[in-house]
């Protein structure tokens, strides 16, 4: 006997924001506006592009809103991630990774003949496939090369090793060398303001080494791509970038929010997990019903978030599986822990993994759900 019954919405726009089911991501839609707006004045003022990433969210109204905002496109991770955004009128998406075998090459290239795409290579087997993929689909990519300014991890390392890709590029026609891409993962989170801003002086010096071999050689480079939420005050004064890709900014988790910000350019928390009190049967703590499965923890555990604030009295302290367990900050704060039922609201201390855990972002302001958004490129990671 089959029983026809569907999960009821967490929210509706409409209602009241206390009675979200949880556990369930909400944006407060005012702090939202105010990180976008915020980041689109900041590249404006430079005269730098804004190309922010999409693996942050993996939300085209994010996305869209975004470029409604001046934003030249968006940068996505994975080449099936892509496909959401450009079913949701996204027109400009550069695949800031590098892809590896025909099957990814393939899928490129057949998402290029419906939107302006380019990608990242750092070896000549890549540039090669991206060729015959694209010679077989009827279809042009564009192509940065990715350089290695510190990160360690993709890119090539010496100029050498670029000037090969890009005389590998000029060969195919249906290939265009775009530029080069040059990001520093680990310089976003160092936690001082100077920290960072020498890390990123670093990187952009060595970035500089490789525009200058380029323009030696007679080769032009329209294009120099990269950046990020921790360093992007400091990206955008470097001289060497022309875009940046900066994601997390718009919600500003945990991690980025230990961050000193020195400087005048400052991000708001936007994003939360909605929780509920399920039990406060020990007497001594109190355990919600967002655990494991509801968040992200490899930066950390979340903070709970009350009046504006990082709590003063209450810690999220363990997760399991389905169950959080929040604690006192002091012994003699025990009577006032939260009561069965009560809500609570938590900022995620990794924004990106724990956005690929939901299907869908509830958008709220002045106390009311405002909007739904999907969080479509759930799970997209091929």
């Amino acid at each position: 006997m089959s029983i026809a019954f569907d999960l009821p919405p967490a929210a509706r726009p409409g209602q009241s924001a206390d009675t979200i089911d949880t556990p369930s991501l909400v944006l407060d839609l005012d702090r939202f506006a105010t990180n976008v707006d915020r980041m689109q004045a900041a590249a404006d003022r430079r005269g730098i592009k804004l190309r922010p990433h999409a693996k942050a969210h993996k939300c085209p109204d994010i996305s869209l809103a975004q470029i409604a905002r001046g934003a030249v496109g968006i940068c996505c991770q994975k080449v099936s991630e892509a496909i959401p955004f450009v079913r949701a009128g996204v027109r400009d998406i550069h695949i800031s990774n590098e892809v590896a075998g025909p099957a990814k090459a393939a899928l490129l290239a057949e998402l290029a003949r419906h939107a302006t795409l380019s990608v990242c290579v750092d070896d000549i087997a890549q540039v090669d496939a991206l060729a015959a993929a694209t010679e077989a689909a009827g279809s042009r990519l564009g192509v940065f090369v990715e350089v290695n300014v510190g990160q360690g991890r993709c890119g090539v390392t010496d100029p050498a090793a670029m000037l090969t890709l890009v005389e590998r590029i000029a060969r195919h026609g249906q290939l265009t060398m775009r530029g080069l891409q040059a990001y520093h993962g680990g310089i976003q989170h160092l936690r001082g303001w100077n920290e960072r801003r020498d890390g990123a002086a670093r990187a952009a010096d060595r970035t500089g080494t490789f525009i200058a071999r380029l323009e030696a050689a007679g080769v032009r480079c329209d294009v120099v791509t990269g950046g990020g939420s921790g360093s992007v005050e400091f990206d955008l004064g470097s001289g060497v970038f022309t875009e940046i890709q900066p994601g997390s900014y718009v919600f500003m988790d945990a991690d980025y929010g230990a961050n000193d910000y020195a400087g005048a350019l400052r991000f708001e928390h936007s994003l939360f997990i909605a929780t509920s009190v399920m039990s406060v049967a020990a007497g001594d703590r109190a355990v919600v019903d967002a655990g494991l499965k509801s968040m992200a923890v490899d930066s950390g555990l979340p903070w709970i978030w009350t009046n504006g604030k990082q709590s003063a009295t209450l810690d999220y302290v363990a997760a399991n599986d389905e169950h959080g367990i929040v604690m006192p900050k002091h012994e003699d704060l025990v009577g006032k822990l939260p009561a069965l039922g009560s809500r609570m609201m938590l900022v995620p201390g990794h924004c990106d993994p724990t956005l690929n855990l939901y299907d869908e972002i509830v958008g709220i302001r002045a106390g009311v759900v405002e909007s739904v958004w999907p969080v479509s490129a759930r799970g997209l990671s091929r």
